[in-house]
Parts: structure tokens; sequence; C-alpha cells
């Protein structure tokens, strides 16, 4: 179906109205978060593009204080989990509690009935407490006592995890980790962002944050992402990079020979495609362009690309293999 002029500018009319109060919210975040700039506007694209995120980077970067004001910024229910060793499934999902004197169950829903859930520390959980995260994840639902729950939309799991310290840790399945849209690496702030918030932090009062969004504006503003324009060309570019990854010589990167293990799933192209309309959503523009690819890229393909012990041998790391991918598919 072609898209014409006048549709275009019927679309970035709309995109434009919707936009402002995302803005907004990006304003509000940054009253309490000093620099971080790609942190912030990745997690508003993840919200945009209903799609969880993985955050990873050492402790005191304020990846937690980051999600807490987002989800003070949207008039959503926030819920943060704490991932221990000795965390239930009940502890996320909620239990059936027993009544004597009527011989009914009542129905305690866990922290997972939230609009977003910080999963602090994720990889300090068990493998059957991580499962249990997982169908509230791909499904948006929770069963409990044989009785299954939609849970309300937006549902946001944004995940936090230490790469530095790996005792007492269990690693994430690779079928959960493929379940995040995004993985980012939070790094430290630059020296004058430091010196601010050095003076933010010496006794002056907290800012304070508005709730500038609410759910059904998230739900309206992911309608109007869903509608931005991606030409055939990108969508094959997308595809072409996608495919790169599982079988690289064809694409005539001999670089790359023997040095990715397993390549990213189908799950990454449409990943790539959504994240990449979301971007352009956050620029004001009604069409994706390779920039709007190029820019989410890293983000949606870093934990889908798994190198071999060859590349690992040679300090190669999932984000140098995507990257040289990115380097050398051609753009249209």
């Amino acid at each position: 179906m072609s898209t014409t002029a006048t549709d275009i500018r019927a679309l970035s009319e709309r995109i434009e109205k919707e936009s402002a109060g995302v803005r907004l919210l990006q304003a509000e975040i940054q009253k309490v978060i000093v620099g971080q700039t790609a942190l912030v506007e990745r997690l508003l694209l993840a919200l945009l593009a209903d799609g969880h995120v993985l955050l990873e980077g050492v402790p005191g970067l304020a990846k937690t204080l980051a999600v807490k004001t987002l989800a003070q910024g949207v008039r959503a229910r926030f819920q943060r989990i704490q991932f221990t060793p000795d965390l239930l499934p009940a502890d996320l999902l909620g239990t059936q509690i027993y009544n004597p004197k009527s011989g009914d169950f009542t129905t305690k829903k866990g922290p997972l009935f939230a609009n977003i859930v910080l999963a602090d520390e994720i990889n300090r959980a068990p493998a059957k407490v991580q499962s249990a995260l997982l169908e509230a994840m791909q499904e948006r639902q929770i069963t409990l006592g044989g009785q299954t729950y939609e849970l309300e939309e937006p549902f946001l799991v944004l995940a936090t995890q230490n790469p530095i310290e790996q005792e007492g840790t269990y690693q994430l399945p690779e079928a959960q980790v493929d379940r995040f849209l995004l993985k980012l690496r939070v790094t430290y702030p630059k020296k004058n962002e430091e010196l601010e918030i050095m003076e933010r932090m010496a006794g002056r009062k907290p800012a304070t944050v508005s709730a500038v969004l609410s759910p059904e504006d998230i739900v309206r503003a992911r309608q109007a992402v869903s509608a931005v324009y991606v030409d055939d060309k990108i969508k094959h570019y997308i595809v072409d990079l996608v495919c790169a990854t599982r079988d690289p010589e064809a694409y005539k990167l001999k670089d790359l020979k023997g040095l990715v293990r397993y390549g990213a799933s189908p799950r990454a192209t449409l990943a790539i495609n959504i994240a990449a309309r979301a971007h352009a959503f956050l620029k004001g523009r009604a069409y994706v362009t390779p920039d709007d690819v190029k820019a989410v890229g890293l983000d949606t393909m870093r934990h889908r690309v798994t190198p071999t012990y060859e590349a690992e041998a040679e300090e190669l790391t999932s984000e140098d293999l995507v990257k040289k991918i990115f380097d050398q598919i051609e753009v249209p």
C-alpha cells in the first residue's frame, strides 16, 4: 500500500500532537536525573514500543532512580522487587489464601500486578523465579490457582543487573534475555555531570516530579508509533542486518567467519522495526530513516548475538560483532 505525501503530513501532525506529552515526561525525568540522556531516551523508547528493558551497569549509576522517576511521571502503578536467592514465584505472582470459615480461597495478587515493575538485580533470583516472570513478560498475563489474569496496559518490566559481581547470581537463560526489547549498558557520568550531581545532593531539596501522562496517553502514543511509516528499503535493510548475524559469509563479511555462535532470532527483526519507529516518533518524524535503525541497532541486538569461543579468545564481544555488521551492511 503506497503512502502519499498527504498521508505523511496528516501523520506528522498526529505525531507532533502525541509526542508533546512524551517530551514533557522527558523534561520531568531530567529534573531528577543528571545527564544519562541516552538512558532516559531509551526508557521512553521502550515505553512507546511496549517492550521490556534490561539495564546493566555498576552500582550507583541512577538505574533504579531513573525507573522510579519514569513511573512518577506516568501516573502509573509502580512496584519494585528486590531479587534475592530465597525469592519464590509466589513472591512475584501472588498466592491463594484459604479461609477456613468460608471454605473459599482468596486471591492475593503479587507485585507483578502493576504498570511499571522494577526487577532489581534480576540475576540474583533462581531459575524458577525467572521463569515465573517470563510468562508475565511475554504473555502479559499471570496464572494463579488455575485462573488467568490479564495484566493492565501499559505493562513494562525494567530489570537491572550488576555485571561485575557474579558470586551468588544465576545467569539469565537465553530465552528470557531474548524477551527484552533493549539491553542497555549504563556508563559513568561525565566530569561536569558528576559535579552537578554533587551540587544537587549537597543538602538541596530533591526535585519533585509531576505526573504529566496517564496510561491512556501512553496507549494513544503507542498507536501513533505503530503508524510511523517504514519504507520497503528500510525493511529490507533491517532484515539484512539480522540475517547477517546468522550467516555472515552470505553477506561477504569474511572477517566474521567463525566468530558468531548464534545469530539473532526473528524477534530481533521485530524489535528493531518497532524501536526504530519509536525513535522516529521521539524525534517528531512520521517516517523511519536508516539513522533511526542505527540508533537502536546496538541496544536491540547486543543480547541476541552470541560470540564463539574463538571470538572470546580474540576478546571480541557481541557488541563488537554487531558493530562490524552495521559498519559493513550497505545502507539504503
